[in-house]
């Protein structure tokens, strides 16, 4: 089932499945209506209540980045402001400037209630659905002026598009065997798939839950694949004008324009 997040013409936001209203709660009981959905603007599918990324978290991105793999999975976090609807855009940082904004296309799986100390066999039951996310990164900030971390260079506002729509778990029974590219500007950037993946979904899970609770609405963006802007020779960075589209295979089509900030 696809799950989309929208606002109706009187500026309600509700949710619909497969392109129906639901009534009730997608996090517990919830109805499938006949009613067509009266959609005016899509927006991201979930309002997070948390943002869990992992970095490094694919073999040939570790390689093109010069990094070793890790014996644990690199966490790093993205404040609630960075998120961004389909079609809305990702806006370049001006006022705390950056010339390194770069795209990263992933996986984002979403917990569907409170998860903790889950371990691998049973850490899918947890999930509500799956969708595409763009980690936006400033590399500059990320990097030189990050002072060691990364949540600097990933927190600007609207560095968390998603979207179009969350899918649920019975559409997709192995999150890690399916195809995931970036394409700016029309020209294919990142084409991977995600079994390339050094934690898999179920490892990151039961990593992520160990003596810590994720509440229903967590976002975890589970890494990306080879073919950065910051890879690039020379690199690619996003400018004004440029359009990034994210694709995953039985999720669908991300679509952000790029414009300066407003």
């Amino acid at each position: 089932m696809k799950l989309t997040r929208y606002q109706d013409p009187q500026g309600r936001i509700q949710y619909a499945a497969n392109g129906n209203r639901i009534e009730g709660d997608i996090y517990g009981d919830y109805n499938v209506t006949d009613e067509k959905a009266d959609v005016f603007k899509l927006l991201a599918p979930i309002q997070p209540t948390g943002i869990l990324c992992i970095g490094l978290n694919y073999r040939q991105h570790a390689a093109e980045s010069g990094m070793k793999v890790n014996e644990w999975p690199v966490l790093f976090t993205k404040s609630l402001n960075t998120l961004q609807h389909p079609g809305d855009p990702i806006e370049l940082p001006v006022h705390l400037k950056s010339d390194e904004v770069d795209y990263e296309c992933e996986l984002a799986v979403v917990i569907g209630k409170p998860c903790k100390n889950v371990s691998r066999e049973h850490a899918l039951e947890y999930v509500l659905g799956y969708t595409c996310a763009n980690d936006v990164s400033a590399r500059d900030w990320q990097i030189a002026r990050g002072g060691g971390q990364w949540c600097r260079g990933k927190s600007f506002d609207t560095f968390s598009p998603l979207g179009p729509c969350l899918v649920t778990p019975d559409e997709i029974p192995n999150p890690n065997a399916l195809q995931i590219k970036t394409i700016l500007n029309g020209d294919v950037v990142q084409d991977s798939n995600t079994a390339d993946m050094i934690f898999d979904i179920p490892g990151l899970i039961e990593f992520l839950s160990g003596s810590s609770t994720l509440l229903p609405g967590t976002v975890i963006l589970t890494g990306t694949p080879r073919g950065v802007g910051m890879a690039s020779k020379p690199p690619r960075w996003l400018k004004p004008g440029d359009e990034v589209v994210i694709e995953i295979e039985h999720i669908g089509t991300l679509i952000n324009p790029v414009i300066l900030e407003r």
